[in-house]
C-alpha cells in the first residue's frame, strides 16, 4: 500500500490512508448557472464527493460565485487552463481546489500570483498531466507521450511549486490507454508522495470506457496506488460515478448502495425475463445509499448458495421465486410479482436497520 500524504478539499481528505474519494466533472455550460447547479445536485445523489468544473472563460468563471452558494456544502474544483487570471477569479469565488499546471500559465509573476492566492486561502492544487498535451520539448526529447515523458512534466510542475513553497498538491498521470496510464503512475508513485487522482482520460463511450476505466484503476488500486478517482466517459457525470464505485465496490475499498450478484443465465433458466427482472430491481433500488448485498439466481443450482452469502435474495423454479433472507427461505412468489414483493422485502430490510455498514465493511463484488 503506497503511503501519500493527506490533502484537505474543504471537508473532503485526499490521501493519507483517508478511503478512495470519488469525484467527476460537470458537462453543462459552467455559465448557465441553473442547468450546472442541476447537473452538480443529481452527481451528488448518486454519490460524488468531489465536483468539477471547467472554466474556460470569463463568463464560468463569472458563474462560479453565484454556483457556489446555490451548492454551499459541495467540495468544488475549478478546472483551469492558461489562464491565470480565470484561476484568480475562481479562488475569489470560492472554489475548494484548483486543477492547474502552473507551468502553463505564463510568466513567473503570474504563477507565484496565483499559487500565494491559493496558499492563503488554503485552496488545494492538482497537478493534471494529460499524455494528450505534453510540453513539445519533452515530445520531441521522447518521441512521444511515454510514461517517462509525463513523469518528467508533472515533475517539473511539482517543482515550480516546491520552490515557492506550496506542496498542498494532488497529481494526475493520464493517457487514453491503459499500459501508459498504469506504467506512468506506477513510475511516479517510487518518487514522491503526493497524493494522485487516478484516470484513464477520454476512455470513450459508456461501455468501452468503462471496461478500460475499470481496468486501469483496477490494476493501480489493487496495487495500493491511487487516492481519489474519475472515470471518464462519454456519457452523464452521474454513469461516470455510479462506475466508479463499482470499481471501488468490486475491490472492497468502499461501501455504498446496493450490489447485486446476478447469474448470467443459461439453458436452466426457469423465468422468461430474468434480465427485465433484474434490470428494474436495480433500477428501483437505485436510490439506497446503505451497503446491501442482494443476489437474484436465475435456477436452484447456485442460488441457495448465493442467496446464504446475501442480506437478501431470490432463486427461480419454473416462474416462482423464493425469497430467502440471511441465507432462510422466508416465502415463494410468482414470477410475475417478483418485482414488487422483493423490492418491498428489500424496503423492510433497510427500515429495520439490518444493511446499514460502515465504509470499514465493504461490500462484494457486483454482477458475475
Amino acid at each position: 500500500m503506497r503511503k501519500s500524504r493527506p490533502v484537505k478539499v474543504k471537508d473532503v481528505q485526499i490521501g493519507g490512508g483517508a478511503p478512495v474519494v470519488v469525484q467527476s466533472m460537470t458537462k453543462t455550460d459552467t455559465a448557465d448557472v441553473g442547468a450546472t447547479v442541476a447537473q452538480i445536485e443529481e452527481m451528488v445523489r448518486a454519490g460524488c464527493e468531489i465536483v468539477r468544473l471547467a472554466v474556460p472563460d470569463n463568463d464560468a468563471a463569472v458563474a462560479l460565485k453565484e454556483i457556489r452558494k446555490r451548492v454551499p456544502d459541495v467540495p468544488i474544483v475549478a478546472d483551469i487552463h492558461f489562464h491565470y487570471k480565470l484561476a484568480l477569479m475562481a479562488l475569489d469565488a470560492g472554489i475548494d481546489k484548483l486543477r492547474l499546471n502552473p507551468g502553463n500559465i505564463g510568466k513567473h509573476e503570474r504563477i507565484v500570483e496565483v499559487v500565494r492566492a491559493a496558499q492563503t486561502l488554503k485552496v488545494p492544487i492538482r497537478i493534471g498531466v494529460n499524455g494528450g498535451s505534453l510540453e513539445k520539448d519533452l515530445l520531441k526529447k521522447y518521441g512521444t507521450a511515454t510514461p517517462e515523458a509525463m513523469v518528467e512534466s508533472a515533475l517539473r510542475h511539482i517543482q515550480i511549486l516546491e520552490d515557492l513553497g506550496f506542496t498542498d498538491t494532488i497529481i494526475s498521470l493520464k493517457a487514453s490507454d491503459v499500459h501508459r496510464t498504469v506504467d506512468a503512475y506506477r513510475l511516479l508513485a517510487q518518487k514522491v508522495d503526493y497524493p494522485f487522482h487516478l484516470g484513464v482520460t477520454e476512455a470513450g463511450t459508456a461501455f468501452t470506457g468503462t471496461v478500460k476505466s475499470a481496468i486501469g484503476l483496477g490494476i493501480l488500486l489493487h496495487e495500493g496506488i491511487g487516492d481519489t478517482i474519475r472515470v471518464s466517459l462519454a456519457a452523464e457525470p452521474q454513469e461516470e460515478v455510479r462506475v466508479a464505485w463499482e470499481i471501488l465496490k468490486s475491490l472492497e475499498l468502499r461501501a455504498r448502495g446496493v450490489t447485486v450478484v446476478a447469474c448470467p443465465t443459461c439453458g436452466r433458466l426457469d423465468v422468461d425475463n430474468f434480465v427485465e427482472i433484474v434490470t428494474e430491481i436495480e433500477r428501483r433500488l437505485a436510490h439506497v445509499k446503505e451497503p446491501l448485498h442482494l443476489s437474484i439466481m436465475g435456477c436452484a443450482v447456485n442460488g441457495p448458495g448465493e442467496a446464504h452469502d446475501s442480506q437478501l435474495g431470490v432463486t427461480f423454479g419454473r416462474g416462482v421465486g423464493m425469497i430467502f433472507k440471511n441465507g432462510v427461505p422466508m416465502r415463494k412468489v410468482a414470477g410475475e410479482d417478483i418485482v414488487e414483493a422483493f423490492v418491498m422485502e428489500t424496503e423492510k430490510l433497510l427500515a429495520e436497520g439490518a444493511a446499514a455498514k460502515s465504509d470499514a465493511q465493504p461490500e462484494l463484488v457486483a454482477i458475475k
